[in-house]
C-alpha cells in the first residue's frame, strides 16, 4: 500500500539534479589511456586539449564512440554521452540518465538552496519553528522538456517503510503492475487504468529486485502513458516515474524506456 501511495503522488515537475561536479580534469584522469589507445588515433593535438573542456561539444562526440565506456566511468555527469545527461543523488543512493536537452525543476531548485541557506545563517532562529523537511511523497529529483505542458518528465520519490513491508507481498511483476493501477485508478469512475507491461529485473550483488511496470491512464481531460520502476532497499521504497501525454508516446517512448531501464540503485 505504501509503495502505491508513493508513486500515485508523482506530481508534475522539470527540476534539478544534486551533482557536484568535479573538475573535468579529475573526471577524464581514468579515461585518459583508453582516449590514447582508441580514440585519439589521427586526432590532432587540438582535439587533446578539447576533450577537458568539451570544445564546441568535441568531448561528447568522442565519447559517442564508447558510449558505455564513458557511462561506466560515470562521465556523462560532465560531458553528455550518446544524446544523455546522468543525474546521481548520494544522498538518496540512486542514479539514471536522462535526455541532456531537459531541464530541472527549480522549485525543487531554490527549496534546497533555502534550506542551505538556513542552516549556514549566522542569525538567530525565528521565533515560530519552521518545517522544512521534505513531504514523503515529493519527488527527490525530476526533468522535464522545456518549453512543454509539464506533462511530459521523469522524477523519483523515496520513501521510508516499514521493516516488515515487501513487494514481494504482491506476487509477481504481473500482479505488482495490476496492483498499482488500481491504486492510481481508484474508486473514480472518470479514470480508466490499463497495465501494458510488467518486468522484474535482479540485481544479485546488491540483493536488489527493480520492477518495471509500462501503463496507460485515461480520464476526460488527460490521457498519459507512463513507465515506472520500483524497488525497496534499507528500509527506503525508491519509484520512479516517467510520463508522457499518449499522442507523444511514438516520439519519447524510446527516451522513457532508456531512462526508465537506466535506473540504478548505488
Amino acid at each position: 500500500m505504501i509503495m502505491m501511495q508513493a508513486l500515485s503522488f508523482h506530481r508534475i515537475y522539470m527540476c534539478r539534479k544534486d551533482v557536484t561536479a568535479r573538475p573535468p580534469a579529475a573526471e577524464f584522469a581514468p579515461l585518459a589511456s583508453r582516449f590514447e589507445r582508441r580514440l585519439m588515433v589521427g586526432i590532432g593535438s587540438a582535439s587533446l586539449v578539447a576533450v577537458g573542456a568539451n570544445f564546441v561539444g568535441i568531448t561528447s562526440f568522442l565519447l559517442g564512440f564508447f558510449p558505455q565506456t564513458g557511462r561506466d566511468l560515470k562521465l556523462d555527469v560532465v560531458y553528455p554521452i550518446g544524446g544523455y545527461s546522468r543525474c546521481i543523488d548520494t544522498n538518496q543512493g540512486f542514479e539514471f540518465i536522462y535526455p541532456v536537452n531537459w531541464v530541472g525543476d527549480q522549485t525543487l531548485l531554490y527549496r534546497a538552496a533555502g534550506k542551505a541557506e538556513s542552516q549556514r545563517s549566522l542569525d538567530p532562529p525565528a521565533l515560530k519553528s519552521v518545517d522544512t523537511r521534505r513531504k514523503v511523497n515529493e519527488p527527490v529529483v525530476a526533468f522535464g522538456q522545456p518549453g512543454s505542458t509539464g506533462e511530459l518528465n521523469v522524477s523519483v520519490i523515496v520513501s521510508p517503510i516499514s521493516p516488515n513491508f515487501s513487494i514481494e507481498a504482491f506476487g509477481g511483476a504481473t500482479e505488482v503492475g495490476e496492483a498499482l493501477v488500481q491504486k492510481i485508478v481508484g474508486r473514480s469512475s472518470n479514470v480508466k487504468g490499463t497495465l501494458i507491461d510488467s518486468s522484474l529485473k535482479e540485481d544479485s550483488t546488491k540483493k536488489v529486485k527493480y520492477y518495471k511496470i509500462e501503463f496507460r491512464v485515461e480520464s476526460p481531460t488527460f490521457h498519459r502513458h507512463n513507465i515506472a520502476v520500483c524497488c525497496v532497499h534499507n528500509g527506503r521504497l525508491y519509484s520512479l516515474n516517467a510520463q508522457a501525454p499518449e499522442f507523444k508516446w511514438p516520439q519519447v517512448k524510446s527516451d522513457l524506456h532508456v531512462i526508465a531501464n537506466s535506473f540504478t540503485l548505488i
